[in-house]
């Protein structure tokens, strides 16, 4: 699977030991994230990565800052992207399996090493059960549609 993982300046710890662990499960990975700055805004990490989803350069994203929730609501301006910070096992799993989340925000200040390896673990390996998941999901591709563009 490619994915693309990115993260701001809190987050950049977490960042380098995900795209690790993710090579050590031979996914490609794009590395998106900040290197050696003392700040960076989340919007713009987030716009790199959002952007790699919308075109289909890679099939997932993960965004880490502080507490995973601005790159959540930056990362879902763009459309196609599905963003959502999770904070378990289950709002990991869950957000596979019934809103086919396309990028996982994590927070790097509230998430252990652990946590995380275990929810990306399982946001990975969870399937889309479809269904009438898939024409809620369908509805929100339709508002899209409608939303005016500049």
């Amino acid at each position: 699977m490619r994915i693309a993982v990115g993260s701001d300046h809190r987050g950049t710890e977490v960042r380098h030991r995900l795209l690790e662990l993710l090579r050590s499960w031979s996914h490609e990975v794009i590395d998106a994230g900040a290197e050696d700055c003392p700040s960076i805004d989340y919007p713009d990490v987030a716009a790199a990565v959002a952007e790699r989803i919308g075109s289909g350069e890679v099939e997932r994203g993960i965004l880490i800052c502080g507490t995973g929730i601005g790159m959540a609501i930056s990362a879902n301006k763009f459309p196609g992207v599905r963003a959502a910070p999770c904070h378990d096992d289950l709002t990991a799993e869950m957000s596979r399996r019934h809103n086919d989340l396309n990028v996982l925000c994590l927070s790097a200040d509230l998430l252990g090493e652990k946590l995380i390896a275990r929810m990306v673990e399982i946001w990975i390996a969870t399937p889309f059960e479809g269904g009438r998941h898939a024409r809620r999901l369908e509805k929100i591709t339709e508002q899209e549609k409608r939303i005016p563009r500049s």
